[in-house]
């Protein structure tokens, strides 16, 4: 018997369900769908992408397989891979916008073979808990209580050893480094557990440590997650081992954002919550904000950050986002499209309900919540770290006007004045939602 693995967003031979499920005989099948290009191209993503699937053939190729790598529109190339091996039943993992939903539902209908779906993306599958009387969580806080009660399935070992095959191969694509971020993260999952086992002796400050903008406290695995690299399980597992409950609580919100999704995949482009709200077109604003000109420290290092690296910190992510969305009155959608072209761990459940969340049109019930920038700068960057290592104008400036230089200090060191008046936008943005002040 051959069985076909397919795989997505599950790049690694540790704690994969697919593989796992087809055994020894599995032809393990990658195929990369211009569709996905054209909706969400990345070039750090793609970077990622050829280092992972790279690194995924040398660990195939360890185990006596190889990994067969198709360029073609998904499910038809599946199928038509599918017959080309023999195979009996064809596996793959569940995922959940909108897009991987109805190529799954394309290739289930065009399969004549069994098709095997398995949950391996998310911690708990997306369709597991339901709330008694609803169709499914939109609140966090009685969702999480849930996900941490609920068993979880067993890791699952890699084969020792794959079944050889002759199934013919495309070349793997090679990193084009010419538009990526010069200081983004490696894929692999090779690399992937370097960081997770440099990051777990640490993770148990990670309370303490995971909104200090200047420091090294966060896991930086998103990217790992989102394709794969790592096992969302064991990531989670082994934070709750060594008792890192603040960690647990993060990997527990990437889940529920993409259960969230797998219930309605049209929150990736519309208002989870709907009504009319007018937003600015404010094109020179846009530019400042993308470009990290927006004469507020803090936003304009969150912006660099992004672009130089592929990567924002967290509580970066919620400050910019409330910047562009309250401050500016810009459309989320401008600000999560501006995200998913940079980040290498732009995930559409995690991204766009992210955004979501802070520009009130979310899971969130409070929609004037609102993120003053210079505040915040005060409290998550004190002595101006993350301010002076991404805003390199502002080095020199003393820690104490740092957050928010006076005119001559703006002057005196190249740096614009603020876009914005912070209180004076705000009043605007509450005017134009009919919120009293």
């Amino acid at each position: 018997m051959t069985s076909l693995a397919v795989l997505t967003r599950d790049l690694r031979i540790t704690d994969n369900p697919v593989l796992a499920a087809a055994a020894r005989d599995a032809i393990p099948l990658f195929v990369h769908d211009r569709a996905i290009l054209d909706r969400h191209g990345s070039p750090n993503r793609e970077a990622f992408l050829a280092e992972s699937l790279t690194d995924l053939a040398g660990s195939l190729s360890r185990l006596g397989s190889r990994l067969v790598y198709r360029n073609g529109p998904w499910h038809e190339t599946v199928v038509e891979v599918a017959h080309e091996a023999g195979a009996t039943d064809i596996h793959v993992a569940r995922d959940v916008s909108g897009f991987a939903q109805r190529r799954l539902e394309a290739l289930t209908a065009a399969s004549t073979l069994p098709v095997v779906i398995h949950d391996s993306i998310t911690v708990v599958p997306p369709d597991a808990l339901a709330p008694s009387g609803g169709d499914f969580y939109k609140v966090f806080t009685p969702w999480f209580r849930r996900w941490m009660e609920v068993p979880r399935r067993s890791l699952v070992d890699a084969s020792p050893s794959l079944r050889q095959h002759s199934i013919d191969s495309d070349p793997l694509p090679q990193p084009d480094e010419s538009r990526t971020s010069p200081r983004r993260l490696r894929g692999g999952e090779s690399e992937a557990r370097s960081r997770l086992a440099r990051w777990l002796p640490r993770s148990g400050a990670y309370g303490d440590t995971r909104d200090a903008l200047g420091m090294d406290g966060t896991s930086m695995l998103s990217a790992d997650l989102h394709f794969g690299t790592l096992s969302p399980l064991e990531v989670a597992l082994a934070g709750q081992d060594i008792g890192s409950d603040e960690f647990a609580r993060q990997v527990a919100w990437r889940d529920f954002n993409h259960q969230v999704l797998y219930n309605r995949p049209e929150a990736s482009r519309h208002d989870f919550r709907a009504g009319t709200r007018l937003w600015s077109e404010d094109e020179q604003g846009f530019a400042a904000w993308t470009t990290g000109t927006t004469g507020f420290p803090v936003v304009d290092a969150a912006m660099r950050q992004l672009r130089a690296t592929g990567w924002m910190h967290n509580r970066a992510r919620m400050i910019t986002a409330s910047f562009l969305t309250k401050d500016l009155m810009i459309d989320w959608r401008l600000g999560a499209r501006w995200f998913m072209t940079w980040l290498t761990d732009g995930d559409v459940a995690n991204n766009q309900l992210g955004w979501q969340w802070v520009a009130g049109t979310g899971t969130d019930t409070n929609p004037t919540r609102i993120f003053n920038p210079t505040i915040q700068s005060k409290r998550f960057d004190p002595d101006g770290t993350y301010i002076r290592r991404w805003v390199p104008e502002l080095a020199t400036v003393d820690t104490d006007e740092i957050h928010d230089p006076a005119p001559l200090t703006r002057a005196a060191a190249g740096y614009s004045l603020p876009l914005v008046d912070h209180r004076e936008a705000i009043h605007r943005f509450k005017d134009a939602r009919g919120y009293r002040r």
